[in-house]
């Protein structure tokens, strides 16, 4: 009884470590085979309690992520028998599984979180739900993370979840990837909603078990692998692939953030370089242009040696802004205007983006930066003092603060 306690807490750091790296693959498992959101998390809920016991118990099981597939199955399939103890549902599950756990447990779990993905976004649902929804159930951040990322509280967060997944319920929406003709209505979203896991993980420097820069780059080689040659996929594997090859060199000895143009290229990883490379090479020859690809493009332009292509990251910028006109994409393309020499119009165009962009970090950044090279010396103090007080991480903080420094001297 005196080792009892110190074994539960030893147990409860092993769920925790699993439900961090796997709990996106053992929620789309068992959404796939219990057929409900809520069923699902409640069920994979009850199976970690149950772990906790029979683990401080019997020992930590081989595979752990495929024993909490199966216990977490049993207690779905539980639910659903005291629910609707004669229904055909709960007949046919019934027959996949055997009413308790067994000690035969599969070395690898069916990995259906593409199926989720394009779950998730279904047209049926409002592109800021997908997006909450697939950020929650595929990559496991919590409701007040998303609410974050989103400037909403968690309880209104809370909330919209809550309302998507009774949606996909309600009007039994297929848990599976679609038939190709169906593609195009939910691709866009798809890929938008990867390079969001992507750039969440990035900004968070993630690099433990839940790494969502790894976590994207995953996925979208998935996709393509349903979707050979389609080169909107491709686009967006070569922007993952060139973003995360700069990681080690993104930061400095004293934790500030590096901007590419000034990263040492040394550290750069040059096989991942040239695979992105081929990929967007490949989705421009076949002349179907979209915004991931001039995205990939544009970032290809910015590793460019010796020095960046701010003249061709501008033009692309031009075609960037054909497909999507969004203050973000105007701001990045004043920003490569300003480094292009044009740092008046550049600021021109940040004030026009204020109204819309006012409550948007970069865009203070930005503003700062540029003012600073018109030689507005005393109004680039007080946007990188603003910047800095937003910033959304330490490195990044960091950053802005050398640079206040060296302004101020």
């Amino acid at each position: 009884m005196k080792n009892a306690a110190p074994k539960a807490i030893a147990v409860g750091h092993v769920i925790d470590d699993v439900l961090r790296r796997d709990r996106g693959r053992l929620l789309a498992g068992l959404i796939n085979r219990l057929g409900d959101f809520q069923l699902a998390e409640d069920a994979l809920q009850e199976a970690a309690i149950s772990a906790l016991k029979h683990w401080s118990r019997n020992g930590v099981p081989d595979n752990p992520t495929a024993w909490l597939m199966r216990v977490g199955l049993n207690k779905g399939i539980d639910r659903i028998r005291a629910q609707h103890r004669e229904g055909r549902k709960t007949a046919a599950l019934a027959v996949t599984l055997p009413d308790s756990v067994t000690d035969d447990l599969p070395e690898q779990i069916p990995d259906d979180r593409l199926r989720l993905i394009f779950t998730c976004c279904h047209p049926a649902l409002d592109q800021k739900s997908r997006i909450a929804l697939t950020l929650r159930t595929v990559c496991n951040l919590t409701t007040r993370e998303i609410a974050a990322a989103f400037l909403d509280n968690d309880q209104t967060m809370g909330q919209r979840l809550s309302r998507a997944k009774a949606k996909i319920r309600a009007k039994g929406i297929g848990y599976s990837v679609p038939d190709p003709e169906i593609w195009p209505e939910r691709l866009d979203t798809v890929l938008t909603t990867l390079y969001l896991i992507f750039t969440t993980g990035y900004v968070n420097e993630d690099t433990g078990p839940r790494d969502l820069c790894h976590e994207g780059i995953y996925l979208a080689r998935v996709l393509r692998d349903l979707r050979p040659e389609e080169p909107e996929i491709e686009g967006s594997l070569a922007l993952m692939l060139l973003t995360d090859a700069r990681r080690p060199a993104r930061i400095d000895a004293d934790g500030a953030m590096v901007p590419v143009e000034d990263q040492d290229r040394t550290l750069w990883q040059q096989g991942q370089i040239r695979e992105a490379q081929r990929l967007l090479q490949a989705a421009v020859d076949q002349r179907k242009p979209g915004p991931f690809q001039l995205k990939a493009a544009i970032a290809d332009c910015h590793m460019m040696a010796p020095a960046p292509d701010w003249r061709q990251m501008s033009l692309l910028y031009q075609s960037l802004w054909a497909c999507e006109p969004t203050p973000v994409v105007a701001l990045n393309w004043a920003v490569v205007m300003a480094e292009a020499g044009h740092a008046q119009l550049a600021l021109d165009k940040l004030d026009s983006l204020r109204p819309d962009l006012d409550d948007f970090q970069p865009w203070h950044a930005a503003h700062a930066h540029i003012l600073q090279k018109t030689g507005r010396t005393a109004a680039a103090v007080a946007a990188y003092r603003q910047a800095i007080e937003a910033a959304p991480n330490l490195a990044s903080r960091k950053f802005l603060q050398q640079r206040l420094r060296r302004l101020a001297h």
